[in-house]
């Protein structure tokens, strides 16, 4: 590569780099006002009965959440489709029928069945409210004691799922179409953006991990990387269609991190599984040594599935909590360094997306490139 190219290479890196910063900065702003907005509606709520002291860690909490709604901005909610199966029936509704309520006090009939939603989790409604107007028997601890229909709605996080998954598509049949039309030739458009990502994947990724094999798992490197990546970034945008913490699931983790898992296991070679269960010590170490080595083999997708979900969940949690130091303290004069802090740990959020998808990316294939290894 000449030294034009790698001129031009590095710029498009600065260009994408730049781009993402200058929309996270806009974000930001839009952030800050949705977090205002939220904690106004919560306080005139609040202020009709007593006052209370400002809760950071269950505002943050309820934020990072799964939702069966999708907040818009200020009060305007989109309501999503909910699927319930109860006592063998199929219930379908929307759930805005619940008017937004979250604290089982609006009750939806449907097919001669009571339903009520408390904390973003839909119970089986009781036969009259309590003493607190809620339809929901509660123990000692508060926690609802009605029995819980199989829940199959199309949640937040599932709707996001599904945008990302379109949109990725769109992107990558894009390119593909790209390549094949500019054949031989210098990309362009949509394509020279995404080429010198998909060469750091093959680059920096693929072959110091897979060696001559790399091509083979090009493929899913490259769709958990941008998949990963994605969502990681559309968790920073605080408005639709953004707003989810898809990639702070730790379900959605789980099923990435037994991707691989599965992957490295069928694609285990002889000298894989020799040294597992045949591993180069003395024999009476056996005993010893393949149960350690049996117990690798699942604590490594476990750190995977447990690293991306707890960096990006703390993430969020980190900037709301920075945000919400305005209410914490109750004054105006935190603000500027309130808001200074919350968008300095937000850029820091902004490379954390790129790092934490490199990173699953990057150890899913050391972990690939250990089974399908040769013998030396």
């Amino acid at each position: 590569m000449d030294c034009s190219h790698v001129f031009e290479f590095k710029f498009k890196r600065l260009i994408v780099v730049f781009t993402l910063f200058s929309a996270f900065l806009l974000v930001s702003l839009g952030a800050n006002a949705q977090v205002d907005t939220a904690h106004h509606a919560e306080n005139t709520h609040e202020e009709t009965a007593k006052e209370k002291k400002f809760d950071i860690g269950k505002f943050a909490l309820h934020h990072i959440s799964d939702s069966h709604s999708w907040h818009v901005i200020g009060d305007t909610y989109i309501g999503l489709p909910v699927m319930l199966y109860a006592n063998g029936k199929l219930v379908t509704f929307n759930s805005a029928d619940f008017n937004h309520d979250d604290d089982a006090k609006v009750v939806v009939e449907k097919n001669g069945q009571r339903f009520v939603k408390m904390h973003e989790k839909i119970y089986l409604a009781s036969a009259s409210a309590n003493e607190h107007g809620q339809y929901v028997e509660l123990d000692e601890k508060h926690h609802a004691k009605n029995a819980r229909p199989l829940d199959l709605s199309l949640t937040k996080n599932a709707c996001t799922l599904l945008l990302s998954v379109i949109v990725l598509l769109a992107v990558f049949l894009n390119v593909a179409k790209g390549y094949r039309k500019n054949k031989g030739k210098s990309p362009k458009g949509l394509q020279s953006w995404m080429e010198p990502i998909i060469l750091f994947v093959r680059d920096d990724i693929a072959k110091p991990n897979l060696g001559h094999k790399y091509e083979r798992f090009m493929p899913y490197l490259l769709t958990v990387f941008f998949f990963i990546w994605f969502n990681n970034m559309l968790g920073l945008v605080p408005f639709l269609p953004g707003g989810a913490n898809l990639t702070g699931n730790i379900a959605v983790t789980m099923v990435l991190a037994l991707a691989t898992f599965f992957i490295t296991v069928f694609n285990g070679n002889k000298y894989y599984w020799k040294h597992i269960f045949m591993p180069d010590v003395p024999w009476w170490m056996y005993i010893v040594m393949v149960p350690v080595e049996l117990f690798g083999i699942f604590t490594k997708p476990i750190a995977l599935m447990i690293r991306l979900f707890a960096n990006i969940t703390a993430g969020h949690i980190l900037v709301l909590s920075l945000i919400c130091l305005v209410f914490v303290f109750n004054s105006l004069y935190i603000a500027p360094v309130s808001i200074a802090f919350a968008v300095f740990i937000g850029a820091i959020e902004l490379l954390v997306a790129f790092i934490q998808a490199f990173i699953f990316t990057i150890l899913s294939a050391l972990f690939i490139g250990m089974a399908v290894e040769e013998h030396h």
